[in-house]
């Protein structure tokens, strides 16, 4: 029997809340948690923080 492709995908936790992942909101569980992740990219709440920079490096 075919393994189908929702069933190929590897059992994941769903990085917001932690409940098993859905494949409608994959990598999520569910619609909410995609909405979470995205207000948090669009908000700013996900940066990578630099190392200083002085005033020669800004010009």
């Amino acid at each position: 029997m075919p393994v189908k492709k929702a069933d190929a995908r590897p059992k994941k936790r769903c990085p917001i809340c932690g409940k098993p992942a859905v494949a409608a909101s994959f990598p999520f569980c569910s619609e909410r948690c995609r909405d979470v992740d995205l207000n948090r990219w669009l908000s700013g709440g996900y940066a990578i923080p630099g190392g200083k920079t002085t005033d020669e490096d800004a010009e």
